[in-house]
């Protein structure tokens, strides 16, 4: 997606996240994820959170280390994780408005660990940044990019889960429609695509239910 499109999400829905409402049933590979990071963070001294967002994961993350950089393309994410930051007491964590696109205003082997929260997969081009023996791990719908990266950058013990089994269970086909504020989908809720809502209402039914499986996928590798 667009960063226009990111920044459009940042005005609309205060950040980077979804206006519908729904449960999830199952072990979600984000908490998994999550757990994960936590027992990692207190390794490093110094962490990189690739495409923060607005902010709000890399703030409960600083919890656990000595000091986390955030940065992503769009900024009106970084606008809204600024805002959050000050609001806070928070003193250890820091937020940049920076593409991978580009060269990145970091130092070489700046960062003991990388995480990669459905962020850019291209940061792993950016190895320079990682110290050697650090390490780098992430979580996406689509590994495909980040399995030929790793590779391609000497990357070594590189290991990739798939998680499956969570639904994402949406009380009405309202709810359901908002899934335009996923990437990779159009806007639902307006008429032209109709249709299209339609043939994804008959191909998330479980149990009668509306219900969307949360299919992810967790990677770690280090750099050699």
């Amino acid at each position: 997606m667009s960063m226009e499109w990111y920044d459009m999400i940042a005005r609309r829905n205060g950040g980077y996240k979804s206006r519908a409402l729904y449960t999830l049933e199952g072990n979600s590979a984000e908490d998994i994820f999550e757990e994960r990071l936590i027992k990692l963070l207190p390794q490093y001294t110094s962490v990189l959170d690739a495409g923060c967002g607005h902010g709000e994961f890399t703030l409960k993350m600083s919890e656990y280390t000595d000091h986390i950089m955030g940065f992503d393309n769009s900024e009106e994410m970084i606008k809204i994780a600024q805002n959050s930051l000050h609001s806070s007491t928070i003193t250890n964590v820091e937020f940049v408005c920076v593409s991978t696109k580009e060269k990145m205003p970091f130092d070489d082997k700046q960062f003991g660990l990388i995480y990669d929260r459905r962020g850019p997969t291209s940061i792993i081009e950016h190895g320079r940044l990682l110290q050697k023996g650090g390490v780098m791990i992430g979580i996406h719908t689509d590994i495909t990019k980040v399995r030929e990266r790793l590779e391609r950058n000497a990357f070594k013990e590189i290991k990739i889960e798939e998680y499956n089994e969570a639904l994402m269970i949406f009380s009405d086909e309202k709810e359901f429609a908002i899934l335009s504020d996923i990437p990779g989908n159009p806007d639902y809720t307006q008429p032209e695509y109709r249709e299209q809502l339609e043939v994804k209402l008959k191909e998330n039914q479980v149990e009668g239910r509306i219900a969307v499986r949360e299919c992810k996928y967790i990677w770690q590798a280090i750099r050699s």
